[in-house]
């Protein structure tokens, strides 16, 4: 694995600044393997939140963004997601990225590194696989797209949906962190670090949040974002144990929809576990959400 880049290319950390040019870099990428992209500025924005960019990000430059990386910091690994400008590829430089990716990783004491692409990139499996990454998990970007008002589903007797209000941030998160403990590689923000980057977010909309009640207790929550992946997104939904297998999560889903369509937007996605353990999938396909793409989590061990 080359430690340099070839002649003429530099390489610098990203700033907020970048966001318009990396992002349609983003794009290209996406539609040289799949014909479309529903990456948005939005996106990038909100996962740099994420990131220490100063010092866990690349923006490899040559004539204009060349490639990028940036790493996220987990519990018990890093992640990785990097992408090459389709014009720029078969230079070395995504190895390079994901060699300096590793290598922060390594100075964090991290096990292990998790790299991800599309499903259908092939030219990325076989780089991971070559560096030593394996498959480990699939997950679904799902979809709808309304032709008119959605049907909504009513909650179970005796629940209520009601939206979202700011006395209900410790409960929320609470219940938020309960529905997915269960879930694969899930690891909770602290409550002070979620405000933060959820509730103080500076394009936060607390008319997209949404809670099932039982009496005064929280039994299940939906985030919802105006503007995520080209259209309204839904950046998580859970349901507490005691409350599962009686449509409560089918209501929050579809009241989320009712919001979304009523704003005049007609295009709703979310991202989900191909192999979640509480049959999410299954849950949104009733909705009427289909799979648009499938995306490829690759890990590698670095002790």
């Amino acid at each position: 694995m080359s430690s340099s880049l070839p002649e003429g290319f530099s390489v610098r950390p990203v700033t907020p600044d970048d966001v318009v040019a990396i992002n349609a870099l983003v794009v290209a990428a996406d539609e040289a393997v799949q014909g479309w992209s529903d990456s948005s500025e939005a996106d990038l924005t909100d996962w740099w939140r994420l990131v220490d960019l100063e010092h866990e990000s690349w923006l490899v430059e040559n004539d204009g963004p060349a490639a990028y990386a940036v790493a996220f910091p987990r519990a018990d690994r890093v992640d990785i997601d990097g992408y090459v400008h389709p014009g720029k590829k078969g230079l070395g430089l995504g190895s390079w990225l994901v060699s300096q990716a590793e290598g922060r990783a390594c100075e964090r004491g991290a096990p292990s590194a998790l790299a991800w692409c599309l499903a259908v990139d092939a030219d990325a499996h076989a780089l991971f696989e070559r560096l030593g990454y394996r498959e480990t998990r699939r997950f679904y970007r799902m979809l709808i797209e309304f032709d008119g008002p959605p049907p909504v589903a009513e909650p179970p007797s005796g629940l209520r949906i009601e939206t979202f209000r700011p006395e209900d941030a410790a409960a929320f998160h609470s219940a938020l962190t309960e529905a997915f403990e269960g879930e694969w590689s899930f690891v909770a923000l602290p409550f002070e670090e979620w405000v933060e980057h959820r509730v103080k977010a500076p394009d936060f909309d607390p008319g997209l949040w949404f809670v099932g009640r039982d009496g005064d207790e929280i039994a299940a929550v939906l985030r919802g974002d105006a503007e995520r992946g080209g259209g309204g997104w839904v950046g998580a939904i859970g349901v507490r144990e005691p409350w599962r297998k009686r449509g409560l999560g089918l209501a929050l889903l579809t009241h989320a929809f009712g919001e979304f369509y009523r704003r005049g937007q007609p295009r709703v996605a979310l991202g989900v576990d191909a192999d979640n353990p509480t049959g999410a999938t299954r849950l949104y396909q009733r909705a009427g959400m289909h799979v648009a793409s499938e995306a490829v989590a690759f890990e590698k061990g670095l002790e």
